[in-house]
Protein backbone atom coordinates (compact mmCIF):
# COMPACT_ATOMS: atom_id res chain seq x y z
CA UNK A 1 0.00 0.00 0.00
CA UNK A 2 1.36 3.40 -1.02
CA UNK A 3 1.84 5.93 1.77
CA UNK A 4 -0.38 8.98 1.33
CA UNK A 5 1.45 12.28 1.40
CA UNK A 6 -0.45 15.10 3.04
CA UNK A 7 2.22 17.73 3.44
CA UNK A 8 5.12 19.24 1.54
CA UNK A 9 7.10 20.35 4.58
CA UNK A 10 10.35 18.65 3.55
CA UNK A 11 10.14 19.99 0.00
CA UNK A 12 9.60 23.56 1.20
CA UNK A 13 12.39 23.24 3.77
CA UNK A 14 14.76 22.32 0.94
CA UNK A 15 13.48 25.14 -1.28
CA UNK A 16 14.04 27.63 1.56
CA UNK A 17 17.43 26.12 2.47
CA UNK A 18 16.31 25.35 6.01
CA UNK A 19 16.87 22.18 8.03
CA UNK A 20 14.63 19.99 10.13
CA UNK A 21 16.73 20.93 13.14
CA UNK A 22 16.23 24.67 12.55
CA UNK A 23 12.48 24.12 12.32
CA UNK A 24 12.48 21.97 15.45
CA UNK A 25 14.39 24.66 17.36
CA UNK A 26 12.00 27.38 16.15
CA UNK A 27 8.96 25.34 17.19
CA UNK A 28 10.58 24.07 20.41
CA UNK A 29 9.83 20.51 19.25
CA UNK A 30 11.99 17.42 19.13
CA UNK A 31 13.84 16.93 15.84
CA UNK A 32 12.33 13.44 15.68
CA UNK A 33 8.84 14.95 15.57
CA UNK A 34 9.74 17.25 12.69
CA UNK A 35 11.35 14.31 10.91
CA UNK A 36 8.09 12.34 11.13
CA UNK A 37 6.22 15.29 9.62
CA UNK A 38 8.78 15.50 6.79
CA UNK A 39 8.33 11.83 5.96
CA UNK A 40 4.53 12.07 6.29
CA UNK A 41 4.56 9.43 9.04
CA UNK A 42 2.58 11.91 11.16
CA UNK A 43 1.11 15.38 10.66
CA UNK A 44 1.36 18.62 12.62
CA UNK A 45 -1.83 20.10 14.01
CA UNK A 46 -3.29 23.10 12.21
CA UNK A 47 -1.85 25.68 14.64
CA UNK A 48 1.62 24.21 14.17
CA UNK A 49 1.16 24.16 10.41
CA UNK A 50 0.63 27.93 10.49
CA UNK A 51 3.77 28.36 12.64
CA UNK A 52 5.75 26.29 10.13
CA UNK A 53 4.42 28.46 7.30
CA UNK A 54 5.49 31.61 9.17
CA UNK A 55 8.97 30.19 9.76
CA UNK A 56 9.31 29.36 6.06
CA UNK A 57 7.74 32.59 4.83
CA UNK A 58 4.97 30.86 2.87
CA UNK A 59 1.21 30.47 3.04
CA UNK A 60 0.01 27.45 5.02
CA UNK A 61 -1.67 26.10 1.88
CA UNK A 62 1.78 25.83 0.25
CA UNK A 63 2.63 23.14 2.79
CA UNK A 64 -0.30 20.93 1.85
CA UNK A 65 -0.47 18.41 -0.97
CA UNK A 66 -3.36 18.88 -3.38
CA UNK A 67 -5.32 15.62 -3.17
CA UNK A 68 -7.18 16.02 -6.49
Amino acid sequence: MKKVEYNRIKIVLVEKKKTNKELATYLKNKPETVSRWCTNDSQPNIATLFKIAKFLGVKASTLLVDQD
